[in-house]
């Protein structure tokens, strides 16, 4: 382990150093168009006044859940925050058992119970969204804790706002990853602003992640965020570098969200220059655009466009035409033996 204290302008990482094969390039552009598909039709139905609830989209963030996942080995954990949809369904969850969740339906991966901010689907290792700021890198630490006793090559993929640096678990998972020498990844997606403040203004260095990294003896590691086959790169290499008992990593991603902060937030607190020079690093387009010049057939690529807005339609139909859930089950899946009746 060992200390960068490159000036963070001349450290960030923009490029790769080597490409990933093609059939992996199609990957990444098709689950990320999964993403901003399914996340686009979120909204319209969130306008509808379907979606239970509120929701955080992560729309414009799309890299960092796709670049990380195609990464990562079917049995990793991946624990993610309240703004999850992306990281859920890069996992491999299903898109009609996120849409039924979102719409709380029956046909929801949690049954309808969990709704936007708590999507989970352990067969899957996505192991929860958490709304509490922070609350899940001691969790990832200690599944990383728990791969690492039982000897089973698993690696924790935890990834955090930029808001959650501030918070104590951020430092306290940290210290203890790196004492134990635990096999987790810490992404933090810096899209600079925790919630309505940016982030810099309440933070004692300009990159909340990245500048603190030397305080524990870990690689300082800055990367363009919108830059799907960086963040590939640099999480899968670190995730490979855990797996192999070399321990923990925390990478900084800078990304920006393409909206407010929630449905109920329009945003306008963000200088609009700042959000036309991001809106122009649209991850999406962009990947689309170097697909194409590298010699890629358009044709290819609009046909993973179609059979992601193939699935969309389908998983919403079936989202909204699923039942309500029955009242019973508010009791169910809340106590280990699957009810409450214990405590009476």
């Amino acid at each position: 382990m060992f200390t960068d204290t490159t000036a963070p302008q001349e450290r960030m990482i923009k490029d790769v150093r080597e490409r990933p094969q093609p059939q992996t390039r199609l990957d990444l552009y098709r689950m990320m168009v999964r993403m901003r598909y399914f996340e686009e039709r979120a909204y319209k139905l969130f306008l509808r006044g379907l979606v239970k609830g509120t929701s955080h989209l992560g729309i414009g963030m799309e890299a960092i859940a796709a670049g990380a996942a195609v990464a990562m080995r079917a049995d990793d954990y991946t624990f993610c925050t309240y703004r999850g949809h992306n990281h859920t369904l890069a996992r491999g969850a299903s898109m009609t058992g996120l849409m039924g969740e979102l719409l709380g339906r029956q046909i929801g991966i949690c049954g309808g119970k969990g709704g936007s901010m708590h999507l989970t689907s352990i067969e899957h290792g996505a192991m929860g969204s958490y709304a509490i700021v922070g609350a899940h890198l001691p969790i990832a630490a200690g599944a990383a804790w728990s791969a690492q006793v039982r000897g089973s090559g698993q690696v924790a993929v935890c990834f955090f706002g930029d808001g959650a640096t501030n918070i104590g678990a951020f430092h306290e998972a940290l210290n203890m990853s790196v004492v134990w020498n635990l096999p987790v990844v810490f992404v933090c997606e810096n899209n600079l602003y925790m919630e309505y403040t940016p982030i810099a203004d309440v933070t004692a260095v300009p990159h909340p992640a990245a500048d603190r990294a030397g305080a524990y003896g870990l690689e300082s590691v800055l990367i363009d965020g919108n830059n799907v086959e960086v963040v590939h790169e640099r999480v899968g290499s670190a995730i490979e570098r855990a797996r192999g008992g070399g321990g923990p990593a925390l990478i900084e991603a800078e990304t920006y969200r393409h909206g407010g902060h929630s449905r109920a937030d329009p945003g306008k607190y963000r200088p609009q220059e700042e959000v036309d020079s991001w809106l122009a690093r649209d991850p999406v387009p962009a990947y689309r655009e170097l697909l194409l010049a590298d010699g890629e057939d358009a044709a290819v690529l609009d046909r993973i466009e179609a059979d992601a807005m193939a699935e969309v339609d389908d998983a919403s139909a079936r989202a909204e035409a699923s039942p309500d859930p029955d009242p019973a089950v508010i009791e169910r899946d809340v106590w280990a033996d699957g009810g409450a009746a214990w405590r009476n």
